[in-house]
């Protein structure tokens, strides 16, 4: 049984609204709800919507940025033999290819290596370091990765190499004896963005050494812009907010997609279901591109994603375009089998309300989809959830949590428990004896517990603000979509239209969705309403609902005449006046 969601709806200033409306010469509805996200004077809000690369931070704010930058310039001038530490993620690759094009184009060169998920895991390993070394690598710099990796960072300096850390996930205490840290999270850094990924805090090593080469500026700007492509696939890949120089990362990066160059951005954006010039939106990259680029590390390797984006062979990129497509048609048939496993695990043995952290152990599940099968649940239970697959008497897997949650704090608590593990608030790996995982399930459970409430377990409904009927306009609803581009941090806008009326019969489409008409003030508004049939006597004729809704750009409404968008019933419930 569907739990109903808590709507949470604000109570905004009127004559905040007014006069910020008044000043950037906007309707009312994107001004509430750039009042509502905290952009209620003119200057924060004018910054939001015309986000410059100038509004890009000082890569020196870093801190660490002055000994890394001048060691990798040193090591370009020198041409050294540079190893790139990356992972297997659409972060971790993007920040390989990133740097190593960066290098190749300061007249330096690099080599890389990526760990493959089921043979390696997650992180550095102290053999690829000393394999490095006897190659003649005198430089190493991981990306997305190494801010727990201390102790291989130790027998790196033993042998004589340096290191630089470049990261963003959470440090312990101590952090690596690197030469130097790059990671926004350590605590004696002072950068104002937090909440870069792992690309990003590679792209602005890459801005630091772009820096110190003799190039006019035009030429530096004009390879930061060509970079800023693939720093935005991983960051809206990571999930991280979409806010601050983030949102100045992803709008001017998904814009450069109108003109690829790259054969194998085109390769892929081809495979994904783009025209050439089309300029991919968040979720778009988030449910098209992503998950082809994660599938080679989830269910090959993920070198292949660094050779499609380093390669200038056109034929090369479309057959790796093409395997990575069908990889990902192979990790969502492997995935689904996974979910229904546990679902019908969870039908013999119900979730119950003492089950705060959930916990879910299989033999054999494919480790590279567990991450993915986590989100899964989580969406279906609101709670945080481990899922862990056993192979030799190993379980290893990923979490994912909600937003009361922390995850990586939850398993520092019981660190004792693991072989290793990391991570950050939402999302985590780890590895463990399978004998114990009845012991961490049961700990897990209990530190989630006193920490989250009945509450937490229903789903909820942000709503920005309440719309009339009257107020929707091509114009109105333009500026809304204005405020893109949408995710963690800024999601899409979501209004409440009180005390409508169902129009007609809802039609259904390809058995699960509705095509419903509301009405209201004179006006009617079609929406779509994705996998709601389930709900349809919710919205039989002539019902008052109060309806929650959303607005999307619709390239094919425009193209056949119609608005530029169209809109999407999120929630209904009875109308409440």
């Amino acid at each position: 049984m569907r739990k109903p969601a808590r709507w949470l709806a604000p109570e905004l200033d009127p004559a905040k609204v007014e006069s910020l409306a008044q000043f950037l010469r906007i309707q009312l509805p994107a001004a509430r709800v750039l009042v509502r996200r905290g952009y209620d004077d003119p200057e924060s809000a004018r910054r939001f919507l015309r986000p410059e690369m100038d509004d890009l931070h000082d890569p020196y704010l870093l801190m660490g940025m002055g000994e890394a930058a001048g060691r990798l310039q040193r090591a370009v001038e020198s041409k050294e033999n540079v190893l790139l530490y990356g992972d297997y993620d659409v972060d971790g690759t993007c920040s390989v290819v990133i740097l190593a094009k960066a290098i190749e184009l300061a007249g330096g060169r690099a080599q890389f290596h990526i760990p493959h998920r089921l043979r390696d895991g997650y992180g550095m390993k102290a053999e690829v370091i000393e394999e490095a070394a006897a190659g003649g690598v005198s430089l190493v710099i991981s990306v997305d990765t190494g801010i727990r990796a201390a102790e291989v960072v130790r027998r790196a300096r033993a042998i004589g190499l340096d290191v630089i850390i470049t990261d963003h996930h959470l440090p312990e205490a101590e952090l690596p004896p690197a030469l130097a840290v790059l990671n926004p999270n350590r605590e004696d850094c002072t950068y104002p963005n937090k909440n870069l990924c792992g690309a990003g805090v590679a792209f602005k090593l890459v801005q630091a050494l772009l820096g110190r080469i003799s190039w006019p500026a035009a030429k530096v700007r004009r390879y930061e812009e060509s970079f800023l492509k693939l720093v935005a696939l991983a960051t809206v890949a990571d999930v991280v907010p979409l806010q601050g120089e983030n949102r100045v990362i992803v709008k001017h990066g998904l814009a450069g997609f109108r003109q690829l160059r790259n054969p194998g951005l085109r390769a892929l954006m081809s495979v994904s279901g783009f025209s050439e010039g089309d300029e991919p939106s968040t979720g778009q990259v988030a449910f098209r591109v992503a998950p082809r680029i994660n599938a080679a590390g989830r269910m090959a390797h993920a070198e292949d994603v660094i050779t499609l984006f380093m390669t200038g062979d056109e034929a090369l990129a479309r057959e790796i375009a093409g395997r990575l497509h069908w990889l990902n048609q192979e990790r969502q048939k492997t995935e689904a089998e996974i979910v229904a496993e546990i679902l019908e695990e969870c039908e013999r043995a119900p979730v119950t309300q003492e089950q705060a952290g959930l916990v879910f152990h299989g033999r054999g599940w494919h480790r590279g989809v567990l991450g993915i099968v986590a989100s899964r649940l989580v969406e279906r239970f609101c709670r945080p959830v481990v899922v862990l697959g056993e192979e030799d008497g190993v379980a290893q897997g990923s979490g994912r949590s909600i937003a009361p949650f922390h995850l990586l704090e939850a398993l520092e608590s019981m660190k004792d428990l693991f072989s290793r593990f990391g991570g950050h608030r939402v999302a985590a790996g780890l590895a463990m004896e399978a004998e114990r995982v009845d012991e961490f399930r049961s700990r897990f459970n209990e530190y989630a517990c006193l920490r989250l409430r009945p509450e937490d377990f229903r789903p909820h409904l942000d709503l920005d603000a309440e719309l009339e009927f009257t107020e929707i306009t091509d114009e109105s609803i333009g500026e809304v979509l204005s405020l893109a581009p949408f995710g963690a941090g800024n999601p899409h806008p979501q209004f409440l239209i009180r005390d409508a009326e169902v129009a007609d019969d809802p039609i259904v489409m390809k058995e699960k969705h509705l095509r419903v008409r509301l009405r209201g003030n004179g006006r009617s508004l079609f929406l779509k309403a994705w996998n709601f049939v389930e709900r349809i006597e919710e919205l039989r004729p002539g019902r008052r609902i109060d309806a929650a809704v959303s607005f999307e750009e619709d390239r094919y409404s425009e193209a056949r005449g119609f608005p530029a968008w169209s809109a999407q019933l999120r929630d209904v419930r009875p109308a409440q006046g």
